[in-house]
């Protein structure tokens, strides 16, 4: 298994050495980014290759849990904090643990322990457990597996936890982000255009200041924050 992009947000610089040193301890996390405010963090950001943010929540500025309401593409949020007031608030932004300082070693192991665990589990449960070649994947749908061809998609459609991969004919729902999903290998045809759109690439047909229009006279709209992904395609 491929390490885990992390990243650690922290206004206290004591506590954020802390956490640093702890994570360079695990083979398993490779560290991207280190940022003493939230604001920080979103000033350098791409989220959408991050697994793991390591988050304080009573910081200057933008507050820890107000941050990850903005991150959602990130899959896995544990906070360290002061204040255990804030654990019941916490769980309401997808929290996978909440750690109190002054932080342990053996407190943080227990954390990572529940990441590895979390993140297999996910992975096994993933939307697709079988390739037929590059272009299908099975898909679960209730009791059955669906065959579906990646040429037949037209374009991504994110729900939150969930995405739908639309074709000419139907809707196939599945169990993850179009965050995540954009990650595999298997999707590299599709470009990001919006929070919660992705189009295939060679379906393209003309591009307008707000929306894309595709080769079967869809229009689907650009996010202002995407609008780079769509110039890189047309340099």
């Amino acid at each position: 298994m491929k390490p885990f992009n992390c990243i650690v947000v922290d206004d206290d610089e004591i506590d954020r050495l802390m956490i640093v040193s702890f994570v360079k301890r695990y083979e398993q996390l490779c560290l991207v980014g280190v940022f003493e405010s939230a604001e920080e963090a979103l000033s350098n950001g791409d989220f959408s290759q991050i697994d793991v943010v390591f988050l304080d929540i009573d910081m200057n500025g933008m507050d820890g849990i107000s941050f990850r309401r903005m991150i959602q593409e990130v899959p896995v949020c544990i906070f360290i904090t002061s204040h255990p007031e804030y654990a019941l608030d916490s769980f309401s932004v997808e929290t996978l643990d909440f750690i109190i300082k002054p932080i342990t070693l053996q407190r943080f192991n227990e954390g990572i322990v529940r990441l590895q665990t979390f993140l297999s589990i996910q992975q096994k449960a993933h939307l697709y457990e079988n390739m037929l070649g590059t272009d299908h994947v099975f898909i679960r749908e209730g009791h059955r597996e669906t065959k579906v061809a990646l040429h037949d998609v037209l374009y991504l459609e994110g729900l939150k936890d969930y995405t739908l991969l639309v074709t000419e004919d139907k809707k196939h729902c599945v169990l993850s982000s179009i965050g995540n999903l954009l990650k595999e290998l298997h999707f590299h045809h599709f470009v990001r255009i919006h929070r919660s759109f992705a189009v295939r690439k060679d379906l393209i047909k003309s591009v307008s200041a707000k929306e894309v229009l595709l080769t079967n006279d869809i229009n689907i709209p650009i996010g202002r924050s995407f609008k780079d992904n769509i110039k890189s395609l047309l340099i």
